[in-house]
């Protein structure tokens, strides 16, 4: 016995238990109430009584012969009573001469096994007799095939769901049938490796087919999960390309000498490089991806897996501690394959401001704000922009004249999702392009949707968090100054005491003239820090007056220069309308960072200028700049420093300072490099053009 014989003995072995288990199986746990159970039994039953003799005697004995007979009429037979599970008679009479003729041609092979056993009597009869059996069998099959094909396309919906599993066993167990007798009859004897595999077969077809006979059948479905399909895919394409690479070098074979051994050579060669370089490659997955999900899935997504890996996603910060912000870009890019990804958040005026990005490029991360007008239209439409569709012209609220031409002409941006929570834009989620261009479409657009909003609900509900933690910060803050203010209003008092009882000693006006000026220089100092205490507090609503800004900036220039160079490159002359005491605190300020920030020989620069509209004053330094975080998310944050021991509260003090009289300060910085503030405020003029009254009690409150 070769290994062939062997394989067929466990083979079919291995197929008789298992179609006896399962015959048992639906004897004692089958569904009763269909008709065609009975007829199910008697089929898996002949079916292990077919294995048993092929696995006992050799394939050409007659009893494994009359045995394959029997299995073939019962299976036909179940075949026919399946077209009764709808309950109409009238189905059963349409199906019945195609049974019967099928069943009329089995029946012959009793006749051709008769000639076969006792008439074959020259090779030309017994060959004859073998190509006839086997067109017979080739038939019957084909035959089997288009009933199964019709029982389940022409079943009604649920009897679909009760027939799929049976169907699906059939049609296996036919389609092996007719590959078997195919091959059988092309090369003119029986296949010695597929006959040994058919028991193995028989085996394979069962478990299922019992399976349809189970009470819950019509609830049970197979779905193939996408990673088990994408890896079959994957070894799909490497089996494809080493059976390509297998036929080349078979090819090879005809060529002879040197020239076949360096082709095949060179052949082994480029196969291993393409290889190395294509199949594990980013590309080939997105394409594998992409061709499954077209092909093999009614739907885009596993929603499942994809909501279990948003969880995840968001709930983790992982080893790099990376914030709320950077996780919910990168959560949104997962989803679409999206290589990179930018956040940007809305501010107090409305623009769209980068606070967050994933692998997007550096470079761009300094880009200017998105407008508040384009922030409208997307909140009101919740509209997803499709880049794409914009840079072929194509406007469904006039989004494309708001969106910046550095975003429209950035080939890299795919789309842009905005971030609503309880109607109101939170942000906007920039998603690169992924690796397999493909068009966006109405699964992409839902499921986006749902997520931005969930995600816009973690941000708003972080900002919330924020905010109170601010409140709590800003409270303490006051409550300590309270206790401040009544100890210097206490001094102050006091000295003021102390004052007029020295001024009643007139014995010597020496002393009392030294006292006098000592006294009233201190009461004023800390009057003077009284009044700058009272600034965190609730503020005295004032009138603003005109004032040069390069005034302001020379004095302060002058009053630092003193202890480290700083220089006033540009000194235009700027009238403005404010409070001229809080400029030079904000500018003090800002000045006292950047000195802070600069080596001891670093020159602190201040330019002071106007562009027909505004006055603008620039302090620019040449030190350690800060990070694109810190300048996002700290920089104008209460008792946040990135000074050691720093209190935090100077630059969000000059924004505010700056704010309250009209005007805005910006910053641009950059690490080992230097940062750069700029306050702008309007010019009198410009406010007198447009009709606005010097008074600043309409921008206390801003």
């Amino acid at each position: 016995m070769g290994w062939t014989g062997t394989l067929a003995y466990f083979a079919y072995t291995f197929g008789a238990i298992v179609c006896a288990i399962c015959a048992v199986w639906v004897a004692t746990r089958g569904d009763d109430t269909r008709t065609d159970r009975i007829p199910a039994i008697a089929a898996l039953a002949l079916t292990a009584n077919w294995c048993f003799a092929a696995a006992s005697f050799e394939p050409d004995r007659l009893i494994v012969e009359l045995t394959e007979i029997a299995r073939n009429f019962a299976w036909l037979f179940v075949l026919f009573r399946h077209f009764a599970n709808d309950g109409r008679d009238e189905t059963l009479r349409i199906v019945r001469p195609a049974v019967v003729a099928l069943c009329f041609v089995e029946a012959l092979h009793l006749v051709l096994l008769l000639v076969a056993k006792r008439y074959a009597v020259t090779p030309e009869i017994a060959t004859l007799t073998f190509e006839t059996a086997t067109m017979f069998r080739v038939m019957v099959a084909v035959g089997a095939l288009v009933l199964v094909h019709n029982l389940y396309v022409g079943a009604a919906d649920a009897s679909r769901h009760l027939l799929r599993w049976n169907a699906a066993a059939l049609a296996g167990l036919y389609a092996f049938d007719l590959n078997y007798y195919t091959v059988t009859y092309i090369i003119g004897a029986v296949p010695s490796e597929l006959t040994a595999l058919r028991g193995l077969a028989a085996a394979i077809v069962a478990v299922p087919f019992a399976m349809g006979f189970a009470r819950g059948a019509a609830g049970l479905e197979f779905r193939p999960s996408r990673a088990v399909t994408f890896r079959f895919l994957s070894l799909l394409v490497i089996g494809g390309y080493l059976a390509l690479m297998l036929g080349l070098a078979r090819w090879l074979d005809m060529l002879t000498g040197d020239l076949a051994r360096l082709a095949q050579v060179g052949l082994v060669i480029a196969a291993g490089v393409l290889a190395l370089i294509w199949l594990p490659s980013a590309q080939l997955r997105g394409w594998l991806r992409v061709t499954a999900i077209k092909h093999l899935f009614k739907h885009r997504y596993d929603y499942r897996n994809e909501w279990i890996r948003f969880t995840q996603t968001i709930g983790s910060t992982g080893f790099d501690e990376t914030s709320l912000p950077e996780r919910a870009i990168k959560a949104l890019a997962d989803i679409t394959d999206s290589p990179s990804g930018i956040l940007f958040l809305a501010n107090e005026e409305g623009t769209l401001e980068v606070v967050a990005d994933w692998r997007w490029r550096e470079d761009d991360l300094h880009a200017p704000t998105l407008p508040a007008a384009l922030a409208a239209v997307l909140e009101r439409e919740e509209l997803i922009v499709d880049f794409d569709e914009v840079r072929a012209g194509i406007d469904h609220y006039g989004e494309i004249g708001l969106i910046p031409d550095w975003l429209r002409d950035d080939r890299t941006a795919w789309a842009a999702v905005p971030l609503l929570h309880f109607d109101r834009l939170i942000g906007l989620a920039i998603l690169a392009r992924p690796l397999i261009a493909r068009k966006l479409d109405w699964e992409d657009f839902d499921l986006l949707t749902v997520v931005s909003r969930q995600l816009a609900s973690y941000l708003a509900e972080q900002a919330g968090q924020a905010a109170l933690l601010e409140a709590g910060r800003f409270d303490e803050f006051n409550r300590r100054m309270a206790f401040v203010m009544h100890d210097i209003k206490n001094l102050s008092s006091q000295m003021s005491l102390l004052l007029r009882n020295a001024e009643k000693h007139v014995d010597n006006p020496e002393f009392r003239k030294d006292m006098l000026l000592t006294l009233r220089n201190s009461a004023d100092k800390l009057n003077m820090l009284l009044a700058r205490l009272g600034r965190y507090g609730t503020r005295e609503k004032s009138a603003g007056q005109p004032f040069d800004l390069a005034a302001t900036a020379r004095s302060v220039a002058e009053r630092f220069g003193r202890n480290h160079p700083v220089a006033l490159l540009r000194s235009e002359p700027a009238l403005v309308v404010g409070d001229e005491e809080a400029l030079e605190q904000a500018l003090v300020h800002l000045v006292q960072n950047a000195v802070d920030a600069s080596a001891g020989n670093s020159t602190v620069v201040l330019e002071c200028y106007t562009d027909g509209i505004s006055g603008k004053l620039q302090v620019v330094d040449s030190g350690k700049g800060m990070t694109p975080q810190f300048l996002r998310n700290g920089l104008f944050k209460p008792f946040v420093s990135s000074k050691e021991g720093g209190f935090g509260i100077g630059a969000f003090e000059a924004r505010e300072m700056v704010r309250g009289m009209g005007g805005r300060l910006d910053v641009e910085s950059r690490e080992s490099v230097g940062s750069r503030f700029t306050i702008t405020l309007p010019l009198q003029a410009t406010r007198q053009l447009i009709g606005r009254q010097p008074d600043m009690t309409e921008y206390e409150d801003a």
